[in-house]
């Protein structure tokens, strides 16, 4: 017996998860051979990263601090200018290799040198400190019931959660979007956040558990928020985390 056609629906998934890099080893691979000489599941493949490609937009530049540059070459301007007093003084004295080895301006400016490189080998690694403290460990992207990507949310590693929308949502006069949480269907959903229009916001998920596969929803709600505590209104956009890429 054949196996069943697979559904568009499962379709669109797959190609999902493939864009996220949720596929890996040989299913990827095997995955891949099917995108190849599947044009649906291409298809689908391409509209997938046009919706995500905004994701690539909600990362913040790093810029160097003021001056930066302008201090290394401050740095390096003082050590040539030793460092060729020190070249002449050995060739004055004979050119030998040892008067060049024994010479103490020549370390010295080797000794500058090397606590100018120190001093960007130090720089060097806070810049890359500070950008792994803003790359999130876990995203969900929130899709709209017509797989659109609305938001995404983003968790850091110091416990920082944030949503980013990617496109404008409409809301209604007297209403409020809220945002929600579900880690474990007996607690039930519990409110992270509520803001009057679609903009980047911190989400308080104080001492709420926060891990892989978890839900996050954007629900329409009363502008003082939902009145029992749980979704009322119509979902805006859904999705679960994952680990980032």
């Amino acid at each position: 017996m054949s196996p069943s056609p697979e559904s568009a629906p499962d379709r669109d998934a797959l190609a999902g998860e493939y864009v996220l890099g949720l596929v890996e080893g040989a299913d990827r691979e095997r995955l891949e051979q099917r995108i190849a000489r599947e044009p649906a599941l291409a298809a689908s493949v391409e509209s997938w990263r046009g919706h995500l490609a905004a994701i690539d937009a909600t990362a913040r530049p790093i810029p160097p601090s003021p001056g930066l540059w302008a201090r290394i070459e401050a740095e390096i301007a003082a050590i040539l200018p030793a460092a060729e007093r020190g070249r002449a003084k050995a060739v004055k004295a004979g050119g030998t290799l040892a008067d060049w080895w024994n010479s103490l301006f020549i370390w010295r400016g080797a000794a500058l040198a090397g606590a100018l490189a120190a001093i960007l080998l130090a720089i060097g690694l806070n810049s890359a400190l500070d950008r792994a403290k803003r790359q999130p460990l876990m995203v969900a992207v929130l899709l709209t019931d017509t797989n659109v990507a609305a938001a995404v949310v983003n968790t850091y590693p110091d416990g920082r959660v944030e949503m980013v929308p990617l496109q404008n949502i409409a809301v209604p006069e007297g209403k409020a979007l809220e945002i929600w949480t579900l880690w474990d269907r007996a607690v039930g959903p519990r409110s992270v956040g509520l803001i009057d229009r679609a903009r980047t916001t911190p989400l308080r998920l104080d001492q709420l558990p926060l891990g892989t596969n978890q839900l996050f929803e954007i629900t329409i709600e009363p502008a003082t928020g939902s009145p029992t505590g749980r979704p009322t209104g119509p979902i805006v956009a859904k999705g679960t985390t994952s680990q980032a890429l």
